[in-house]
């Protein structure tokens, strides 16, 4: 009994000395090098932001594909593309940088020296209310710093911000997940339109007379479509008559049929004149939508992310 409690003692006691000196057997300086390779997806560029020279990170890249025996990137057109492998390791290795610079001395983000490119995905139709009011805050501020937006959200989502592949939503719709954030921007109000011919359509709409009537919706994905949960039911399902992938061009659709929409009122209000279309309120339903900024719970441990999601809330909550 005593030689087996011994064995399990020097069992414990070698297996952290094993694994401390595997890690001290690592380059933790290649960590930054992947990073900023991952960020900016462009050997010169990245070794513009770290102070190196371009074949001091092709020779780190090399290394860091010896370390966790992968390619990590690929050349893709004028750039180069990250492997699976290296989307997988990108979260975590970001998340321990981050843990690591939040902690030095100074620690910070200072937007005027920062080279930064931001990815944010902006659901439809907020897009077109919102990315010329993002851009131009970003472009004002007359720095290095950039922002990328993009329209296409589908179930992946949740694993690109997870992941920093895209750093914050835009969306009438919020992760309901404890590992999520969202702020509240700002409620629109939602509106029936139909065109001004329609020979059943008035000011005074009831909610039996919109049952009656056939839909046109966007695609009724739970992010993309702002729509989703009012078509739900069953019932209302089956009212839908047209889906399309751009709410303009379901509105054109709507003036040109004898076919309804729900749709936010700026918008409504925006193309009523130019499409001859009726905007009627809807007091039977609940008809409001908030804006929603959202993001993962580890971005908060970035100053940059931090940073940028001031950026964001001040320039969209002051129009």
């Amino acid at each position: 009994m005593g030689n087996v409690m011994s064995d399990l003692t020097t069992d414990n006691q070698t297996k952290p000395a094993e694994a401390d000196t595997h890690l001290r057997n690592v380059d933790l300086n290649l960590l930054t090098v992947f990073d900023a390779v991952m960020q900016l997806q462009n050997i010169t560029r990245a070794a513009n932001m770290l102070g190196m020279s371009q074949p001091a990170v092709s020779n780190a890249v090399a290394r860091l594909k010896i370390m966790f025996n992968d390619d990590l990137f690929v050349r893709f057109g004028r750039g180069i593309q990250p492997t699976m492998r290296a989307r997988q390791l990108f979260g975590p290795i970001r998340q321990a940088l981050q843990l690591v610079m939040n902690e030095l001395p100074g620690a910070g983000f200072d937007p005027n020296v920062s080279i930064r490119e931001f990815n944010v995905a902006i659901c439809s139709p907020l897009d077109k209310r919102l990315t010329s009011h993002v851009l131009n805050a970003v472009e004002n501020l007359s720095t290095d710093v950039s922002i990328k937006l993009q329209t296409i959200v589908n179930d992946n989502i949740e694993h690109q911000l997870r992941y920093q592949d895209i750093e914050f939503m835009i969306s009438y719709r919020k992760f309901d997940r404890p590992d999520f954030c969202n702020e509240a921007l700002f409620n629109d109000e939602l509106v029936l339109v139909a065109a001004q011919k329609h020979p059943r359509i008035s000011p005074y709409m009831s909610d039996e007379k919109y049952l009656k009537e056939k839909h046109a919706v966007m695609m009724l994905d739970r992010f993309y479509s702002f729509s989703s949960p009012y078509y739900d039911d069953p019932e209302m399902h089956s009212l839908i008559a047209y889906q399309g992938t751009d709410l303009s061009s379901v509105m054109e659709i709507v003036s040109k049929t004898d076919m309804v929409a729900l749709v936010p009122r700026w918008m409504a209000q925006a193309s009523a004149g130019i499409l001859n279309l009726s905007v009627i309120p809807l007091p039977w339903m609940k008809n409001s939508l908030t804006c929603y900024l959202s993001w993962h719970e580890s971005s908060s441990k970035d100053k940059g992310n931090m940073w940028m999601k001031s950026l964001l809330s001040q320039c969209i909550l002051s129009l």
